[in-house]
């Protein structure tokens, strides 16, 4: 007598075989066949017409805050991801003295976009020691599996205090203490460490992040805490300095080949994206991992499945007006007041003779990226789009389809039409604008960096950048536009028994979990059954669901039958049941 059988269903385990019928059975929290499993069972599932797979892992998520107060981990479980790793780019919320909480929210309000008031309120703060913090949020009820990395930030503020800035250099004592404390938290089951070096990121009070620069010896000095473990890997984020002269890319480079080297050859990713500053990089990182790798190391490349883009909008973090003097008069008011008051003719002709100011700089939580972006917003209006066209959600659009197109067709400025598109829907309407992988308005680099022997399906920011992105729907992306979508339209695309494959077994395997991301017996009893064909995205929404009346973009998603969690369904036709089986994964 099974528990649960799965039916008729096209199985795709995960090893990257092709896809064959077979049927699934699970005891308790294992699955225990896969093939004709004869013999009844409590429960049968029919997924005639649907793909059964395994559950999906994302490896950079940032729910480490929401982690202790959320059960649900949306939106990342509607999206049939059944593990996901935090702590990632640096950033998070361990280990942390009483005094400094208010600075790890303004570090988490400023690099993530997750609001300072939802964290106050909602963070149960039940830990000092990164130990105590896994042990606090391993109380909770979950939907899914997490596993937490150490992240650089937080331990920096925690060993130097105030002298955690980040131009402040970490002395020998500092670098030992910080080596122990990571040592501890491994053998506690920290699934890794991470480190975040990105010029984009900054405090909400304007202040770099305090890891932003460390130096070689002290990347190196915590990554030995690694050395003599069989598990355990480590993350890395940076632009290879995009704003600095490009000489420095090799500086860098050199500074993350001895970070990783030092943890004694544990696996390693990085990550992957072309930026429009320097649209060559993407190439030098990825011949320089290939050197690394030929040296025996083992570094990954976290890739996205699309572009790393931002919405744009009146509800939302950024958008193309911010900056015009007039507005900033409004900014404070409630949604519906500013778009009475932008709905007069005389305001609207009185913002768009203006000349929009900067707004980021010292003591601003603006990223600099977004003064670039409105300086040059004519020029970037040839790549902002409206998502939708005629109820279809499309991310890789040309310039017909443009801000800067339909201007042109409208015979009117660009500025005029972003203004009456940003007060569509009373307010709501969203401008989706590709900041990365979309130099040259197309997604053929990113099939390079999909398809790249050593990538890894990351970047989703899953619980991060609430009020601009929506990525955490990567997974359904993966699998509905690369592997069906993109083939229709005759353009490059991957095998469907290979993305499910990167999406499982590839990163099980780069996290050693040797017992989930593939469908077979003795494996844990996380598995997707999916309506292939009808699998789709919609438009995001702003949802005001946060602690108190934090608002965060969630993306309508179709297709997900069933969703099962060590055995249990956590989602059913799309939407989430009472199960609550998600446990801590403790690395050893």
């Amino acid at each position: 007598m099974f528990d649960i059988k799965i039916i008729n269903g096209s199985v795709i385990d995960g090893s990257g075989d092709i896809a064959r019928m077979a049927n699934v059975a699970i005891v308790d929290d294992k699955i225990v066949e896969v093939g004709r499993c004869e013999g009844d069972a409590k429960e049968v599932i029919d997924a005639e017409g649907a793909i059964v797979t395994p559950g999906f892992i994302d490896i950079h998520t940032h729910y480490d805050g929401q982690v202790s107060w959320d059960e649900e981990f949306k939106p990342s479980v509607n999206h049939g991801v059944t593990t996901v790793v935090m702590g990632n780019c640096g950033v998070g919320f361990a280990p942390c003295r009483a005094s400094d909480r208010d600075r790890l929210i303004r570090l988490m309000e400023g690099v993530e976009d997750i609001p300072g008031t939802a964290l106050h309120e909602g963070i149960q703060w039940e830990w000092e020691s990164f130990p105590e913090y896994m042990d606090a949020i391993e109380k909770k009820p979950h939907t899914i599996d997490y596993a937490v990395m150490v992240p650089h930030d937080p331990l920096r503020v925690y060993v130097m205090g105030d002298r955690a800035m980040f131009d402040e250099p970490a002395n020998s004592d500092d670098i030992a203490t910080m080596q122990k404390l990571v040592s501890e938290a491994l053998k506690a089951g920290a699934i890794g460490f991470s480190t975040g070096r990105s010029d984009s990121h900054k405090t909400a009070d304007g202040d770099w992040t305090p890891a932003s620069e460390a130096s070689r010896e002290e990347l190196v000095g915590i990554a030995e805490a690694f050395q003599g473990l069989d598990y355990g890997v480590l993350q890395a984020v940076s632009d290879f300095d995009m704003v600095r002269p490009e000489d420095n890319f090799d500086n860098e480079f050199e500074l993350m080949e001895a970070y990783f080297k030092a943890s004694g050859g544990r696996p390693s990713s990085m990550s992957l994206m072309q930026r429009d500053f320097a649209p060559n990089d993407w190439m030098k990182i990825i011949k320089g991992s290939e050197k690394l790798n030929a040296k025996g190391l083992d570094i990954r490349l976290q890739v996205a499945p699309r572009a790393i883009g931002v919405f744009n909008g009146l509800n939302c973090t950024f958008h193309p007006l911010m900056g015009h003097p007039s507005y900033i008069g409004i900014r404070k008011k409630s949604l519906a007041e500013r778009v009475h008051i932008m709905s007069d003719p005389e305001f609207k002709t009185r913002l768009l003779s203006e000349s929009p100011v900067p707004l980021a700089g010292p003591g601003s939580s603006v990223p600099p990226l977004v003064d670039m972006m409105i300086a040059q917003y004519p020029e970037l209006a040839e790549k902002i789009f409206k998502l939708d066209y005629d109820g279809e959600v499309d991310y890789e659009q040309g310039n017909n389809t443009s801000i800067a197109g339909q201007a042109r067709a409208n015979n009117t400025s660009v500025w005029e039409k972003t203004y009456d598109l940003l007060l569509e829907d009373e307010g709501h309407a969203l401008l989706y604008f590709p900041v990365f992988n979309y130099t040259e308005m197309n997604y053929n680099n990113v099939y390079t960096m999909l398809t790249h022997s050593k990538a890894l399906p990351g970047l989703s920011d899953g619980g991060a950048h609430v009020g601009t992105i929506c990525d955490a729907s990567f997974p359904t992306y993966l699998l509905s536009y690369w592997t069906r979508d993109r083939a229709r339209k005759s353009r490059s695309c991957i095998k469907l028994e290979r993305a499910v494959q990167m999406l499982t077994a590839d990163g099980a395997d780069y996290l050693g979990l040797a017992d989930r991301g593939r469908l077979k017996a003795g494996m844990k009893a996380d598995i997707n059954v999916i309506d292939y064909e009808k699998l789709s995205l919609g438009v995001p929404t702003m949802i005001q669901d946060l602690p108190a009346g934090g608002q965060r973009l969630l993306q309508p998603v179709v297709g997900y039958k069933s969703v099962f969690v060590s055995g249990e369904k956590v989602i059913e036709n799309d939407e989430l049941t009472h199960a609550r089986p998600g446990k801590l994964v403790r690395a050893s």
